[in-house]
């Protein structure tokens, strides 16, 4: 029902910025929290944020609140992910979901197939 395809990532040097994109396919795009999920190696799936489905609502895990930004626009079907001040602890392979809104990754229904980030110092 829904696909999604993330963009932009690739190799920052610290204190640079990125920002990743997630086109999304399917009819209930527009009716779907979504949020972005970081995951480096040997560690497990970390909230980055969160976003409802209408924009108003957001969260942000602490780690990344203050340097990114998770934006939507429903029209063109596609998640953002501002990522300012990058830190070498942001690398890791970022993924766009859909279908929750919060930080519990296994209520979210959709997933893409992963974007690289990669900081260095």
């Amino acid at each position: 029902q829904v696909q999604l395809v993330e963009s932009g990532g690739g190799l920052v040097q610290a204190g640079g910025s990125l920002r990743l994109s997630c086109a999304a396919s399917g009819r209930t795009f527009s009716n779907s929290a979504m949020g972005w999920f970081r995951q480096a190696p040997g560690k497990e799936r970390e909230f980055v944020a969160s976003i409802t489905w209408s924009g108003v609502g957001r969260l942000y895990a602490d780690s990344v609140k203050g340097r990114f930004t998770i934006s939507r626009e429903n029209a063109k079907n596609t998640l953002y992910l501002q990522m300012n001040s990058l830190k070498p602890e942001d690398t890791a392979v970022y993924y766009c979901a859909a279908g929750s809104y919060g930080d519990y990754a296994a209520r979210y229904s959709y997933w893409g197939q992963g974007t690289q980030v990669t900081v260095s110092s």
